[in-house]
């Protein structure tokens, strides 16, 4: 049994954590294995959107506790262990949102601490009803300081912050009030759902929604006035594109673009 499964639906690749028995907890193997299926990806034209799923009852329950335990027993107490751990699961997430695909976190049961994280970090989410989400280290004496990067630029930082300091989980409605997630529906339908999301996505000009996304997460640091300044030129560099011009003549003509996507 692989770690993980991907599978490839057109122009949509689904990758499917695959450690059930651990509640697809991000294992020094899953995050291996996670990082060097992301990066082929990166470099692939013909996948233009990315689903991430977890097997069994759980999206992901965060760091797999178990092996940093055991890194406890190096002569500094785990620390380079540790720090080393963080910056590859740090460059996971950071992989995520530099990628030029959207990726579509499919979640169910929990996604705890890193697992939420990882909720976070995806450019979307869809999730199934019933699915707990929860930065919870701090009731076994962890603050989840990582998670919480990604958590704060979610939802409202007072939000976050008791999400943080209490440990207390918030439900899929909660969820998707916040902002955690897009969409909740029930369990039968979260494939099915996750799919379409994705199928309209991959439908879109390809060059386009890379630039775009590219652009969202830079502006996003951004003073106002400079976010304007960049994403205009933005626009020009979209905008001279001869498939952004079919794209537009298509619409005046009331015809389908033909796009070389």
């Amino acid at each position: 049994m692989t770690i993980i499964d991907v599978t490839q639906h057109g122009a949509v690749a689904h990758i499917t954590m695959n450690a059930p028995e651990r509640l697809n907890a991000l294992s020094d193997e899953m995050l291996a294995a996670l990082q060097t299926t992301l990066d082929g990806f990166a470099n692939d034209p013909q996948t233009r959107v990315i689903t991430l799923s977890g097997s069994g009852k759980a999206f992901c329950a965060g760091h797999d506790l178990r092996q940093m335990t055991a890194m406890r027993q190096a002569e500094d107490g785990g620390a380079a262990a540790f720090k080393d751990l963080f910056e590859r699961c740090t460059r996971l997430m950071t992989r995520i949102q530099t990628m030029p695909q959207p990726v579509i976190a499919q979640v169910h049961g929990i996604a705890t601490a890193a697992g939420c994280q990882l909720v976070a970090t995806c450019d979307l989410a869809v999730a199934a009803e019933g699915t707990r989400f929860g930065v919870n280290g701090v009731n076994i004496g962890l603050f989840c300081s990582t998670p919480m990067v990604a958590l704060s630029r979610n939802i409202p930082r007072k939000q976050a912050f008791e999400m943080l300091t209490t440990g207390e989980f918030i439900d899929t409605g909660r969820a998707r009030d916040l902002g955690l997630i897009n969409r909740a529906v029930p369990m039968e339908q979260l494939a099915d759902e996750t799919t379409a999301l994705a199928a309209q996505i991959a439908g879109k000009l390809g060059a386009a929604v890379k630039i775009g996304k590219q652009a969202f997460y830079n502006q996003l640091q951004m003073p106002v006035s400079d976010a304007y300044a960049y994403t205009g030129d933005v626009m020009v560099t979209n905008m001279l594109r001869d498939d952004t011009r079919e794209g537009i003549d298509a619409f005046l003509e009331k015809r389908d673009p033909n796009w070389d996507q």
